[in-house]
């Protein structure tokens, strides 16, 4: 059976050590008061409540699955998966960031985000029950009337009802432009919507008593596209004056998916038979109220990929300590056993560094990400706030394609390193890598996010946002340029930082001769830039640590750091001189394939 253990001490090290969050949040007045000692002691039961709650439910979870009662439409969750909701609810987690006008506890995103990544290592089933929560709260937030939060965000922040968004249709996935649900004005600020969507996460189900559906549908009116999509909040149960449940909204459940992974969540398949609603911002405008709750769940999703490979690296480690296979190359090293324990071979610890480091660095960029939405939402300076918002908006498409696709390598690897066991259910290995497949697909797939990345964030303003991430890279080489021991971190983000200029250039070039040149680069591109990214991030990780060794501390911690990133630049970053060449490969080798794909 599969353990967990909530890896606290490094939470605490890219919080605290190298993010310095309780600075950052001194100027911020809505989070000033915000110590390193309250995230500490947050972060701790938030901890015990995944792992201990979670946790436990997660392989059996996964092995009852949800079921739906075709008689009442209904949807029954796995044993355990109801009262685990009861006791996050009663311990206030649903309410943690959320703003005290509406039952919040006003806490940053950042303490959030940390809270997400445990729960996602526990249970990423059960978690998305409350996480689509969160992301209907903040679209409503940013775009409900007076009226519509007063009615449904005190209930989404104490948690007693839950949310969902409701977009892909049978024959409209990704190409929102295509959808055809329908909305007709009733004449009393209500609308009666008609449509069929399908895989709506959360869609059904018995762990709360309201469902609010965040709906996208079209008014007669409507021009054609993806300029023509309204938002829609149509509750299961419509909400009485007094704010109690009233009858039954004719949007229902017709089934539910039969999936590779996530089985403890209710992936729906819903028929909406004029179910009355509210419009959400202004008519043909829901794409862009619709985005809060994307862009939340896209960064949602590669919270995910982090938990899960967390968590497989925790108990491939266990494993590779204890399992005794076969003798080091290098002579005997267990001397009182038959065999040597296979963490002693270099394949086994480079599956097992590749899943730590992907972890790490995926950490430090979650932490990074969440830190700059609380700027762009609370910082009192302007600039900042909009510096904030666009570095967040670069970084979106990477945490969500780069941090998923790492995720996928990383449960891989470590259900590799269990050799036949990991194919075996009990070991919980192979519910991991099952799990994590559907995070490189939903919420826009990872070649969207790859083409969003290189199309509209980087070529869409000539590469103005990247050079701002390129300035940070550029200080830091500065910083640290004459530093001996800091020169195998700092050269190849310095080099790979000078390299993406020319490349970008060169793609976007390409791009305005023929478009399809940039279909072809874009997987590989966003992969350059994730490691960037990470190159960065690990080159300041490996900063704070060296100055805490040089200034005394002998915790291993530094050491183990300094170790992961090593081989990270060593092993994982090199990556991005075989993906700059095949994606200058360019796009005939593609599209001239008619006799190949015939």
């Amino acid at each position: 059976m599969p353990t967990y253990n909530p890896p606290l001490r490094d939470m605490q090290f890219v919080l605290h050590e190298v993010f310095n969050v309780e600075a950052e949040f001194k100027a911020m007045p809505a989070h000033a008061d915000t110590d390193a000692d309250t995230i500490n002691a947050v972060l701790e039961e938030a901890g015990k409540f995944a792992a201990e709650v979670a946790f436990p439910l997660n392989i059996s979870g996964d092995a009852e699955g949800c079921t739906h009662n075709k008689q009442d439409n209904s949807v029954t969750t796995p044993k355990g998966f109801k009262e685990a909701y009861a006791t996050y609810v009663e311990g206030g987690w649903p309410a943690l960031s959320c703003d005290p006008e509406f039952g919040g506890q006003g806490l940053p995103h950042t303490v959030n985000q940390c809270l997400y990544e445990m729960l996602n290592s526990a249970n990423q089933a059960w978690t998305m029950y409350p996480g689509l929560s969160h992301g209907a709260y903040e679209a409503l937030l940013a775009h409900g009337t007076d009226e519509q939060k007063k009615t449904y965000l005190p209930k989404l922040v104490s948690g007693e009802w839950t949310g969902t968004m409701c977009l892909t249709e049978p024959h409209c996935g990704t190409d929102l432009g295509l959808l055809r649900t329908k909305a007709e004005p009733q004449g009393d600020g209500t609308y009666k919507i008609t449509g069929n969507k399908i895989f709506i996460s959360a869609g059904e189900h018995d762990v709360a008593e309201n469902i609010i559906h965040l709906v996208l549908a079209r008014l007669p009116d409507a021009p054609k596209g993806s300029k023509g999509i309204s938002l829609f909040v149509v509750p299961k149960f419509n909400i009485k004056a007094d704010g109690s449940l009233g009858e039954r909204n004719p949007i229902f459940c017709t089934g539910i998916e039969h999936k590779m992974g996530i089985h403890g969540n209710s992936t729906a398949q819903i028929a909406i038979d004029g179910a009355v609603g509210t419009l959400v911002g202004q008519p043909h405008k829901g794409l862009a109220a619709m985005f809060v709750m994307m862009n939340a769940a896209r960064l949602g999703v590669g919270n995910q990929s982090l938990g899960l490979t967390e968590v497989a690296f925790q108990n491939a480690l266990a494993y590779a300590k204890d399992r005794i296979q076969m003798r080091s190359l290098s002579g005997t090293k267990a001397k009182d056993k038959d065999a040597d324990p296979i963490i002693v071979h270099p394949d086994v610890r480079k599956m097992l560094l590749t899943a730590k480091a992907y972890a790490e660095g995926a950490r430090a960029l979650q932490v990074y990400c969440t830190l700059l939405l609380d700027k762009a939402h609370s910082h009192p300076d302007e600039k900042v706030r909009a510096d904030s918002e666009e570095l967040v908006a670069l970084l979106t498409p990477i945490v969500k394609a780069f941090v998923t696709d790492n995720g996928h390598i990383a449960t891989n690897a470590c259900m590799q390193v269990f050799g036949g066991h990991g194919f075996i259910k009990e070991w919980g290995m192979e519910q991991f890598v099952r799990d994590n497949r559907i995070n490189m697909i939903y919420e826009g797939t990872n070649t969207v996010q790859s083409l969003d990345l290189l199309g509209r964030k980087v070529l869409g303003n000539q590469g103005a946002t990247l050079k701002k991430f390129g300035k940070l890279v550029g200080q830091l080489v500065q910083e640290e340029g004459v530093n001996e021991k800091m020169a195998e971190f700092i050269n190849p983000i310095a080099i790979l930082g000078e390299q993406m200029t020319k490349f970008t250039t060169e793609i976007g070039f390409k791009g305005m001769q023929n478009p399809d040149e940039v279909g072809a680069a874009a997987v590989d591109y966003l992969r350059v830039a994730g490691h960037l990214v990470f190159g960065y991030l690990f080159a300041r990780m490996a900063q704070v640590s060296l100055r805490a060794i040089a200034n005394g501390s002998t915790d291993p911690f530094y050491t183990a750091k300094l170790q992961t990133a090593r081989f990270y630049f060593a092993k994982l970053f090199p990556e991005t001189v075989l993906l700059m060449r095949t994606a200058r490969a360019g796009s005939k080798v593609l599209m001239d394939t008619d006799a190949a794909l015939a």
